[in-house]
């Protein structure tokens, strides 16, 4: 995980067999819960595969990137508008940016 005062980046949240070495989603969720509550969006740069966006409280946009590729300008401006709008909305809003493994993209 890495992390800045409003940016977060880490691996894919995952469940089932995949929690035991990507973090788990229920985990991820409880502490985003717990340290920046109603103020943290979700962005999932992950083309592969998705889960279910109630753990974040369907404050989740996902953005298809394949891994190890260059993303579609188009879908890079819209990430950033995106990231633009919410942390202007508020001082405390974060992000929080994941792939795959949390470095391909």
């Amino acid at each position: 995980v890495f992390s800045t005062d409003r940016i977060i980046a880490m691996s894919f949240p995952s469940s089932g067999k995949q929690s035991f070495y990507r973090n788990p989603i229920k985990e991820v969720a409880r502490f985003l819960d717990t340290k920046h509550p109603d103020h943290y969006k979700v962005y999932n740069l992950c083309s592969e595969k998705g889960y279910d966006p109630k753990y974040f409280h369907y404050r989740v946009e996902r953005i298809f990137i394949d891994d190890h590729n260059v993303p579609a300008l188009q879908d890079m401006l819209k990430f950033t508008a995106s990231v633009r709008e919410w942390m202007n909305q508020d001082e405390k809003n974060v992000i929080v940016i994941h792939c795959k493994g949390g470095k391909g993209r």
